[in-house]
């Protein structure tokens, strides 16, 4: 589905399927001459990352194996409590692994930053972020991406695995979405 598709829910197209496709492929050939030769393991933050795994996983000249992970964090309203939940953890043992979390997008970087404290504790090798868009004026913590593909600005986003009470994941293009969708 395209945003086209969808008038009237959206206010503005930030980025192209086909723009995400070629900065896949870049990061890509970055990733694959960065990692030549160490024991990579992708990992998937469930569910937003879904569309970005498969289709950066699909870029790769080499075979890597990926992994998934579910986490929540509670609050009231629509604040963090900074308190982040497990709710499908790895089945892969990162000990001596080089992790590269594969993320959606980085908006206040509470959660990354706990998976990077959390996947250090389990004694990976190397840790590493790459985040398809991020949001640099919504971060609440500092958080180390090497790999960015987009920084976008502090609105509210679907498309591309990202959501909006679970609608919107299977729009090809990330764009803007009308307040009165969610107000």
């Amino acid at each position: 589905m395209r945003a086209a598709d969808i008038p009237g829910e959206l206010t503005e197209i930030l980025v192209t399927e086909e723009q995400i496709l070629a900065k896949l492929e870049e990061i890509g050939a970055r990733v694959a001459a960065d990692y030549a030769g160490k024991d990579l393991l992708l990992v998937g933050v469930l569910k937003g990352a879904v569309m970005v795994m498969a289709d950066f996983s699909r870029v790769l000249p080499v075979t890597v194996p990926m992994d998934w992970m579910a986490v929540s964090s509670y609050g009231a309203g629509t604040k963090s409590s900074g308190v982040v939940q497990i709710r499908k953890d790895l089945d892969t043992d990162l000990h001596d692994k080089h992790v590269l979390i594969v993320e959606d997008i980085i908006d206040s970087g509470l959660t990354l930053s706990w998976l990077l404290e959390n996947f250090e504790s389990r004694g990976a090798a190397s840790i590493e972020v790459f985040a398809l868009l991020r949001k640099p004026d919504a971060a609440k913590v500092e958080v180390d991406c090497k790999y960015v593909g987009f920084d976008i600005p502090n609105e509210f986003v679907v498309g591309y695995g990202l959501d909006y009470a679970e609608c919107y994941r299977n729009l090809r293009d990330v764009a803007v979405l009308a307040p009165h969708v969610y107000a």
